[in-house]
């Protein structure tokens, strides 16, 4: 039986899902003209005569686009094909000045393809990516401007946008987001788009349907632009409830498009799904056939960085973690580049536990990220070391951390500055060992008749007296010969 199943009236309910993601190309500029790119300019501040459509303007294809599409084709294991076509795909909305918009119909870029997601349970699953194809963006309608006008902003028409389309390979919302978190980190490694949901640059187009188990598919609707991920999921299941319960009720469900609203939980109808005979796409006039070098693309695969499958598997045979572990240093670089930082020529075990716990636990108290991490690797790789010479124990590293963390001061600064140095002088940890035990004669007593629990008590009151700066290994020894001796 499927994973992921929905229950309904007249039972289990399979739901089937295809992502289509639009992914913004990091460029300096737009997909067919120079104008700029730049997130969050004043409106109508970055649009060549080529976004506006002016009369006899025409488009001239950006090399860096074509390049990021190629990139990220090898970067998903997918077919690169050596010729692909631009073609104009005709529909009217008041922010697409052209009345068309130039894409890649029945010849994309780049061919089949496979992501590999990671599941909660640990298992792995392979998802089919169709194709990839390239094509300019929409400007943006404002509705919220005016009370009685929309206004448009071109800033983001003509943008370059690589359409990533998925199989119909999942079965869960918590597939779907994994698949857009894995594919989100693919695309952040080969630096092709920064991912940003909140900005536009990433976001998704849901087809979702229902079946019985072993069915063919069903009638798909599709919910329309889903700008993060936890929406994402949220927007497959209400559909996925909404079209069962048509079924069940002895409806049709109706071919769609939806939007997905998070106040109410649910889809609403937007318009009748198009098909491509709609849109009536012929090759653009103005555009040749885009025929790929097989060297360039070797040179672009050959410049390709190491992707998160390739340093997962690495780091758990390098660094010997756990493969979870390892996923979740991957699924960013720079928390890669950092933990490798912090690791190198130390326990990897131990930073990695500093790295996924104390780390990420500052970072969100603070609301930074890596990148703007208070404490630096080379710092937390410091403290490391002062554990490992016996300068420090753990107790006393988690308050330096904690003061680095506020302070930006190096962890040898922190400890001289408070003098936290660990007591290593056997003794004075003899005299304080001496003095506890001379206090609690009665639990010593209990301890040489065969409580042997009291010995944890009495390193704590050892380490109590000595403001937690002895040595545990030598207050251990301490006390083990002291109460033998006794």
């Amino acid at each position: 039986m499927p994973p992921y199943l929905l229950e309904g009236a007249t039972g289990p309910w399979e739901t089937v899902i295809g992502l289509e993601v639009h992914a913004q190309v990091i460029s300096q500029a737009k997909l067919f003209s120079g104008a700029a790119t730049a997130f969050g300019a004043a409106p109508n501040t970055q649009v060549s005569f080529v976004d506006a459509a002016f009369p006899g303007m025409l488009p001239v294809i950006n090399r860096v686009c074509v390049a990021q599409a190629v990139r990220t084709g090898l970067g998903l294991n997918a077919r690169i094909n050596p010729v692909s076509r631009f073609d104009r795909k005709n529909y009217f909305y008041a922010d697409l000045p052209a009345g068309y918009q130039i894409s890649q119909f029945a010849h994309p870029i780049v061919g089949e393809g496979v992501i590999e997601i990671e599941l909660p349970d640990g298992e792995t699953k392979q998802i089919g990516v169709t194709r990839l194809h390239l094509e300019q963006d929409a400007g943006k309608s404002l509705h919220d401007q005016h009370p009685s006008k929309s206004l448009i902003d071109l800033n983001r028409a003509g943008v370059a946008l690589m359409e990533i389309v998925s199989e119909p390979d999942l079965r869960a919302p918590e597939e779907a987001g994994a698949y857009l978190r894995k594919l989100r980190t693919i695309l952040r490694y080969l630096g092709t788009c920064d991912g940003n949901m909140d900005e536009g640059s990433m976001r998704a187009d849901v087809n979702v349907s229902v079946r019985k188990h072993g069915e063919p598919f069903r009638t798909r609707c599709e919910v329309k632009n889903v700008n993060s991920i936890r929406f994402v999921m949220q927007a497959i299941e209400a559909e996925a409830k909404r079209q069962i319960e048509v079924w069940e009720s002895g409806g049709t469900v109706t071919q769609e498009t939806r939007l997905y609203d998070p106040a109410r939980g649910e889809t609403r109808s937007m318009r009748s799904k198009e098909d491509a005979h709609d849109y009536r796409y012929f090759p653009d006039p103005d555009l040749l056939p885009l025929v790929l070098d097989e060297a360039w693309i070797a040179e672009l695969r050959a410049g390709l960085p190491e992707l998160p499958d390739a340093k997962r598997a690495r780091f758990v045979v390098a660094y010997g973690l756990p493969a979870y572990d390892a996923g979740v240093l991957v699924a960013e670089q720079s928390t890669a580049d950092f933990y490798e930082t912090v690791a190198k020529g130390r326990d990897a075990k131990l930073a990695a536990n500093w790295v996924m716990g104390d780390l990420f636990a500052a970072l969100n108290r603070t609301g930074r990220t890596i990148e703007t991490s208070p404490v630096s690797a080379a710092a937390l790789g410091s403290l490391l070391d002062r554990m490992a010479d016996a300068t420090i124990n753990g107790r006393i590293a988690k308050e330096v951390f904690e003061a680095m963390v506020d302070t930006g001061a190096a962890p040898d600064a922190i400890i001289d500055a408070r003098g936290l140095r660990q007591v290593t002088d056997t003794g004075a940890i003899d005299t304080a060992v001496a003095a506890v035990l001379a206090g609690n004669a009665d639990k010593v007593a209990e301890f040489k008749s065969g409580k042997d629990k009291l010995f944890g008590f009495f390193v704590g009151q050892v380490m109590k007296a000595m403001a937690g700066k002895g040595n545990p290994a030598l207050v251990n020894t301490a006390l083990k010969r002291a109460l033998d001796a006794g």
